[in-house]
């Protein structure tokens, strides 16, 4: 979704440290809020999970007309589902393609690029396939955001938020959970507040970057911290953060092994 973004007029912090080289996952920012009555809209409950990172953004057209993912098949994953549409419809996508919400895509925090995933509504039974284009979302208790086309597949248009049932496509033999993660801890409309995030963190943890994110509301600045190898490992990591500070950070692919942000 763009660029799987979102924050809609609030300042989120998202807070969590990884040890020095390392860091780790879970989620958490704003509470959902009722669905739209425009179908064409992004539910006001989803738009604060903003996608899209300007700041790393990869050439348009480098993930434009390739194959989908021959990922492992049997990755499973259940948890709620939103969809987004206007105003991210024709932004860029985290992935480098210009988000159209009329076609069947998703964002996913930690799926690579072009990974097909079948999506089940939970409710209703009914499925829709989409390849993963974005990174978000951003917001608690979701795992998936759906483009306004796969959502009105499932039914998901009204309810706005939706449990689903993730099952990834494919036939060879490639663990979806290998590569690189970084944790996004907070996310601000004033630098200012990051970088005094960052200051602290800096302290005890590395590396920790502000990435910027232009979004349809305003530019929010996210803090991410660490470079883990393996998302259980990140999620591990994240677990003991929890535990030790009481901050909830989410886990997010690090893609084309690009630096978590800029500082």
């Amino acid at each position: 979704m763009i660029g799987s973004w979102r924050v809609h007029g609030a300042v989120f912090l998202l807070v969590c440290f990884a040890a020095t080289g390392c860091a780790s996952r879970h989620a958490v920012a704003n509470r959902p809020q009722p669905p739209p009555t425009q179908p064409s809209a992004t539910p006001e409950a989803t738009a604060e999970a903003a996608k899209g990172d300007t700041s790393v953004s990869p050439p348009p057209t480098k993930h434009v007309n390739t194959p989908p993912a021959t990922v492992a098949a049997g990755y499973t994953e259940e948890g709620n589902a939103s969809w987004y549409g206007v105003p991210f419809n024709g932004r860029r996508s985290s992935n480098g393609e210009i988000f159209d919400m009329h076609k069947l895509t998703a964002a996913h925090r930690t799926l690579p690029f072009d990974t097909m995933v079948r999506v089940t509504n939970l409710s209703n039974g009914k499925s829709t396939t989409v390849r993963i284009t974005d990174r978000g979302p951003f917001v608690e208790n979701r795992i998936i955001d759906l483009s306004m086309a796969a959502a009105r597949e499932i039914e998901a248009i009204g309810p706005g938020i939706v449990p689903v049932r993730l099952e990834v496509l494919g036939g060879v033999t490639v663990d979806v959970t290998a590569g690189f993660f970084t944790l996004q801890v907070g996310a601000f409309r004033d630098r200012a507040n990051a970088e005094r995030l960052r200051d602290r963190l800096n302290l005890s943890y590395s590396p920790i970057f502000i990435q910027q994110y232009d979004s349809p509301d305003g530019i929010f600045y996210r803090v991410r911290v660490g470079r883990i190898s393996g998302e259980e490992e990140a999620r591990d990591f994240g677990e003991k953060l929890r535990a030790k500070e009481g901050f909830d950070p989410f886990v997010v692919r690090l893609d084309d092994d690009r630096p978590a942000g800029v500082n």
